[in-house]
Protein backbone atom coordinates (compact mmCIF):
# COMPACT_ATOMS: atom_id res chain seq x y z
CA UNK A 1 0.00 0.00 0.00
CA UNK A 2 1.45 3.47 -0.84
CA UNK A 3 1.57 6.06 1.90
CA UNK A 4 -0.77 8.98 1.39
CA UNK A 5 0.52 12.41 0.79
CA UNK A 6 0.22 14.99 2.89
CA UNK A 7 -3.06 16.46 3.21
CA UNK A 8 -5.15 13.03 1.27
CA UNK A 9 -6.52 12.64 5.15
CA UNK A 10 -8.08 16.43 5.06
CA UNK A 11 -9.21 16.28 1.17
CA UNK A 12 -10.11 13.57 -0.69
CA UNK A 13 -10.10 15.22 -3.56
CA UNK A 14 -6.17 15.68 -3.33
CA UNK A 15 -6.80 11.73 -2.67
CA UNK A 16 -8.51 11.55 -6.04
CA UNK A 17 -5.35 12.64 -8.31
CA UNK A 18 -3.12 10.58 -6.42
CA UNK A 19 -4.75 7.46 -7.49
CA UNK A 20 -2.76 7.74 -10.83
CA UNK A 21 0.56 7.02 -10.10
CA UNK A 22 4.27 5.95 -11.53
CA UNK A 23 5.79 3.16 -9.74
CA UNK A 24 9.41 1.62 -10.46
CA UNK A 25 7.00 -1.23 -12.63
CA UNK A 26 5.33 1.85 -14.50
CA UNK A 27 1.89 3.82 -14.48
CA UNK A 28 -0.16 2.89 -11.29
CA UNK A 29 -4.22 3.61 -11.19
CA UNK A 30 -5.90 2.26 -8.15
CA UNK A 31 -9.40 3.13 -9.90
CA UNK A 32 -9.03 0.64 -13.43
CA UNK A 33 -12.23 -1.54 -12.39
CA UNK A 34 -15.26 -0.42 -10.66
CA UNK A 35 -14.39 -2.63 -7.79
CA UNK A 36 -11.46 -0.71 -6.77
CA UNK A 37 -13.00 2.58 -7.62
CA UNK A 38 -16.22 1.34 -4.82
CA UNK A 39 -13.35 -0.11 -2.52
CA UNK A 40 -11.80 3.41 -3.14
CA UNK A 41 -15.18 5.45 -2.56
CA UNK A 42 -15.74 3.25 0.52
CA UNK A 43 -12.20 4.04 2.02
CA UNK A 44 -13.03 7.73 1.81
CA UNK A 45 -16.60 7.33 3.13
CA UNK A 46 -18.24 8.20 0.02
CA UNK A 47 -21.25 6.16 -1.73
CA UNK A 48 -21.72 4.70 -3.55
CA UNK A 49 -22.08 0.85 -1.89
CA UNK A 50 -21.31 -0.75 -5.72
CA UNK A 51 -20.14 1.66 -8.63
CA UNK A 52 -20.76 0.47 -12.13
CA UNK A 53 -18.97 0.28 -15.52
CA UNK A 54 -20.77 2.80 -16.36
CA UNK A 55 -20.24 5.43 -13.57
CA UNK A 56 -16.28 4.72 -13.54
CA UNK A 57 -15.71 7.49 -16.89
CA UNK A 58 -17.51 9.67 -14.72
CA UNK A 59 -14.54 9.39 -12.12
CA UNK A 60 -11.63 9.33 -14.23
CA UNK A 61 -12.72 12.01 -15.56
CA UNK A 62 -12.84 13.87 -12.75
CA UNK A 63 -10.00 13.04 -11.69
CA UNK A 64 -8.13 14.08 -14.93
CA UNK A 65 -10.19 17.73 -14.12
CA UNK A 66 -9.20 17.93 -10.77
CA UNK A 67 -5.57 17.09 -11.43
CA UNK A 68 -5.65 20.33 -13.65
CA UNK A 69 -7.31 22.47 -11.35
CA UNK A 70 -4.89 21.58 -8.28
CA UNK A 71 -1.56 22.02 -11.07
CA UNK A 72 -3.19 25.37 -12.17
CA UNK A 73 -3.48 25.95 -8.24
CA UNK A 74 -0.25 25.21 -7.49
CA UNK A 75 1.74 26.85 -10.51
CA UNK A 76 -0.43 30.34 -10.53
CA UNK A 77 -2.37 29.85 -13.67
CA UNK A 78 -5.70 29.41 -14.82
CA UNK A 79 -6.70 26.29 -15.07
CA UNK A 80 -8.13 24.97 -18.72
CA UNK A 81 -11.79 25.65 -19.10
CA UNK A 82 -13.02 22.06 -19.87
CA UNK A 83 -11.50 21.28 -16.33
CA UNK A 84 -13.12 24.03 -14.62
CA UNK A 85 -16.36 23.17 -16.52
CA UNK A 86 -15.98 19.44 -15.64
CA UNK A 87 -15.77 20.64 -12.21
CA UNK A 88 -18.53 22.49 -11.72
CA UNK A 89 -20.95 20.05 -13.47
CA UNK A 90 -19.96 17.36 -11.25
CA UNK A 91 -20.56 19.50 -8.53
CA UNK A 92 -24.49 20.55 -9.16
CA UNK A 93 -24.98 16.86 -10.68
CA UNK A 94 -26.08 15.69 -6.81
CA UNK A 95 -27.89 18.74 -5.18
CA UNK A 96 -27.55 18.89 -1.20
CA UNK A 97 -29.77 20.72 0.85
CA UNK A 98 -29.23 21.93 4.54
CA UNK A 99 -30.98 19.75 6.67
CA UNK A 100 -32.22 20.07 10.41
CA UNK A 101 -30.80 17.80 13.28
CA UNK A 102 -31.42 17.86 16.88
CA UNK A 103 -29.84 16.07 19.26
CA UNK A 104 -28.72 18.12 22.29
CA UNK A 105 -28.95 21.40 20.36
CA UNK A 106 -30.04 21.97 16.33
CA UNK A 107 -27.26 21.58 13.83
CA UNK A 108 -27.49 21.78 10.37
CA UNK A 109 -26.22 19.21 7.88
CA UNK A 110 -25.64 19.36 4.39
CA UNK A 111 -27.30 16.39 2.92
CA UNK A 112 -27.36 14.91 -0.20
CA UNK A 113 -30.77 14.88 -2.01
CA UNK A 114 -29.23 11.57 -4.13
CA UNK A 115 -28.28 9.49 -1.08
CA UNK A 116 -26.08 6.43 -1.70
CA UNK A 117 -25.73 7.09 -5.26
CA UNK A 118 -22.37 7.84 -7.57
CA UNK A 119 -23.52 11.70 -8.26
CA UNK A 120 -23.52 12.34 -4.38
CA UNK A 121 -19.90 10.85 -4.23
CA UNK A 122 -18.87 12.81 -7.54
CA UNK A 123 -20.60 15.82 -6.41
CA UNK A 124 -18.44 15.46 -3.25
CA UNK A 125 -15.54 14.95 -4.61
CA UNK A 126 -15.78 18.00 -7.18
CA UNK A 127 -17.41 20.44 -4.19
CA UNK A 128 -14.12 19.31 -2.27
CA UNK A 129 -11.80 19.98 -4.53
CA UNK A 130 -13.37 23.68 -5.31
CA UNK A 131 -13.30 24.66 -1.58
CA UNK A 132 -9.52 23.65 -1.62
CA UNK A 133 -8.47 25.68 -4.49
CA UNK A 134 -10.86 28.72 -3.26
CA UNK A 135 -9.90 28.15 0.21
CA UNK A 136 -6.72 28.00 2.71
CA UNK A 137 -5.48 25.36 1.10
CA UNK A 138 -5.45 26.25 -2.10
CA UNK A 139 -2.08 27.81 -1.71
CA UNK A 140 -0.47 24.73 -0.14
CA UNK A 141 -1.53 22.28 -3.04
CA UNK A 142 2.30 21.18 -4.31
CA UNK A 143 3.36 18.88 -7.23
CA UNK A 144 5.84 16.64 -5.64
CA UNK A 145 9.20 17.56 -6.94
CA UNK A 146 11.00 13.65 -7.16
CA UNK A 147 11.98 12.81 -10.79
CA UNK A 148 9.23 10.73 -12.10
CA UNK A 149 6.34 11.41 -9.41
CA UNK A 150 2.87 12.85 -10.37
CA UNK A 151 1.57 13.29 -6.89
CA UNK A 152 0.32 15.99 -5.23
CA UNK A 153 0.02 17.36 -1.58
CA UNK A 154 -0.08 20.33 1.22
CA UNK A 155 3.23 21.59 1.52
CA UNK A 156 2.50 22.46 5.10
CA UNK A 157 6.54 23.24 5.78
CA UNK A 158 8.51 25.45 4.11
CA UNK A 159 11.56 22.76 3.55
CA UNK A 160 9.38 19.74 2.23
CA UNK A 161 9.43 19.05 -1.61
CA UNK A 162 8.28 15.57 -1.62
CA UNK A 163 4.36 13.77 -1.43
CA UNK A 164 6.49 10.92 0.91
CA UNK A 165 9.71 9.71 2.38
CA UNK A 166 10.34 7.65 -0.45
CA UNK A 167 10.38 10.08 -2.54
CA UNK A 168 12.81 12.32 -0.90
CA UNK A 169 14.93 9.57 -0.35
CA UNK A 170 14.97 8.53 -3.98
CA UNK A 171 16.16 12.18 -4.81
CA UNK A 172 18.72 12.20 -2.00
CA UNK A 173 20.02 8.88 -3.17
CA UNK A 174 19.86 10.42 -6.73
CA UNK A 175 21.90 13.14 -5.72
CA UNK A 176 24.21 11.41 -3.50
CA UNK A 177 24.92 8.56 -6.32
CA UNK A 178 25.88 11.93 -8.90
CA UNK A 179 28.18 13.54 -6.04
CA UNK A 180 30.07 10.05 -5.92
CA UNK A 181 30.31 9.80 -10.26
CA UNK A 182 31.21 13.64 -10.23
CA UNK A 183 34.58 13.24 -7.14
CA UNK A 184 35.93 9.63 -9.06
CA UNK A 185 35.71 12.09 -12.39
CA UNK A 186 37.88 14.38 -10.57
CA UNK A 187 39.94 11.85 -9.16
CA UNK A 188 40.79 10.28 -11.76
CA UNK A 189 41.34 13.38 -14.06
CA UNK A 190 41.09 13.11 -18.04
CA UNK A 191 42.59 10.06 -19.86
Amino acid sequence: MVTAAPGEERSPALALVNTRRLSPAGEVDDLAEPGDATEWLRRHDLPPARLTPDDLPGLLDLRAAIREVLAASAEDRTPAAKAVETVNATARADAAAPQLTWLAQPHREWRSTRPGSAEEALASLARDAITVVTGELGRLVRPCEAHGCVRFFFREHARRRWCSTTCGDRVRAARHQRLVVEQRGATEGPR
